[in-house]
């Protein structure tokens, strides 16, 4: 029973952490309302996959490297805001629908949570707070990262689907995408500030 409420507090750290705002999550919506689900696709997988790059990574040691030196943080905080800035602005003219947009592609979205903080926030936490309840290395290895993968899946479609019924209910307007964009550029500034 006691192994069951460590899996229980475990997602709902999880489901908590992925599903609220964050610099991701409006990049996500952004892209939901300018290009759609389908398109939109390619940058969801890339997002998933570099998420479950870096949990894989600070599970196996990465996490004690960055404590050792917190400089590095730092650094991983400016460029991942310079690099998200980079992402919604490419977007400030939406392509049409017949250009097909360069910003949200698969490559684009596999940096977007190694350079998040707020992803490296929540994989580190996830680890020392609920990692250790686990009986071996190899299911923590296993548990956080594919436990996070699952929540990021679902949740950036939700976020994608979000913008895109947006964009319908706002017929498109320009207006809207770009209020979108300085929503989502306020929260990136909100991030590096924490």
């Amino acid at each position: 029973m006691d192994f069951l409420s460590h899996y229980l507090a475990l997602w709902t750290f999880i489901v908590v952490m992925v599903s609220t705002p964050g610099p991701a999550n409006m990049l996500l919506m952004t892209a939901g309302a300018q290009h759609g689900l389908v398109k939109t696709l390619p940058f969801i997988a890339g997002l998933t996959l570099g998420k479950l790059v870096l949990n894989v990574a600070l599970a196996l040691g990465l996490m004690g490297i960055i404590e050792s030196y917190p400089s590095i943080a730092k650094v991983f905080v400016y460029c991942s805001g310079a690099y998200m800035t980079y992402l919604a602005l490419r977007n400030w003219t939406p392509a049409s629908a017949t250009t097909k947009s360069t910003a949200f592609t698969f490559w684009s979205g596999s940096v977007v949570h190694p350079l998040s903080p707020k992803t490296w926030m929540m994989a580190t936490l996830a680890l020392t707070q609920f990692g250790d309840a686990f009986s071996s290395a190899v299911e923590r290895l296993l548990v956080v990262p594919l436990s996070f993968l699952v929540a990021q899946v679902f949740f950036a479609i939700v976020w994608c689907l979000l913008g895109s019924l947006l964009s319908r209910a706002f017929e498109h307007s320009l207006v809207m995408h770009r209020a979108l964009i300085l929503l989502t550029l306020a929260v990136i500034v909100w991030a590096m500030m924490q």
